[in-house]
């Protein structure tokens, strides 16, 4: 289980983005955050990934506190980021590009292959493609090389930040539907900081909205039917 307690972090020493936030991700579950831009969502998952330094609070992995913890421990721990600007390498093939996800463990040879394998049982149109560049793919098949490289380590937590962003319609729906699968075959704890409210919320289980660093409403998605009235009351 994934929790931040009071949360205090932002981009200068003494300019909080963030001002006590408070989350918890339960296991195997979809935890979305919404909120206006500008609320510090992106924030929240740069501090949890370790890219930001709380200054006050904190985060804690299975009652393990992992502030300070390098990024790199962080992936060992079960920890992994999909950013919101896509983080292919454009002139590298879709093979070259999920192998990527392995660097923590390049030296075995077996395993790599073993997991390039099963990312492609999960996805086949990246088995098609495999010797193509990425950068010739669509933005949705692109985004699907970043999930593919990130299960390469098995992880138990991913943070998706705005995963949609510059997506056709048709694309948002197949990467939520992708995410939706992660959790339920898979079991995969996902933290999903989004502004696409209707896609978002019909993935979610538990529900946070923040408004200016703070948090505004928390609950199971059931109970936020009325979105209006939960952003503007």
């Amino acid at each position: 289980m994934l929790e931040v307690s009071d949360l205090h972090v932002g981009y200068y020493q003494d300019l909080n983005i963030l001002q006590g936030i408070n989350l918890t991700a339960q296991d195997g579950k979809i935890t979305t955050v919404l909120g206006a831009n500008g609320v510090g969502k992106s924030t929240l998952l740069k501090a949890i990934f370790g890219f930001l330094k709380p200054n006050r609070g904190e985060i804690f992995v299975d009652e393990k506190n992992i502030c300070g913890v390098p990024t790199h421990r962080l992936i060992e721990l079960g920890l992994s980021y999909i950013p919101q600007q896509q983080g292919i390498f454009p002139w590298m093939t879709v093979e070259e590009n999920i192998e990527l996800g392995g660097w923590t463990f390049r030296k075995d040879k077996t395993r790599i292959k073993q997991k390039i394998e099963l990312n492609y049982l999960r996805f086949p149109v990246l088995q098609e493609n495999r010797k193509k560049l990425a950068g010739k793919l669509s933005g949705g098949q692109q985004r699907m090389v970043e999930i593919a490289r990130t299960l390469m380590t098995d992880p138990r937590i991913i943070l998706v930040d705005e995963p949609t962003a510059g997506l056709a319609k048709l694309l948002t729906e197949e990467f939520y539907r992708m995410l939706a699968e992660l959790r339920d075959n898979y079991g995969i704890t996902i933290v999903l900081v989004d502004q696409e409210i209707r896609h978002a919320l019909k993935i979610a289980d538990y529900v946070y909205v923040l408004e200016l660093g703070r948090n505004k409403f928390e609950g199971p998605v059931s109970e936020f039917t009325d979105l209006e009235k939960a952003f503007w009351a």
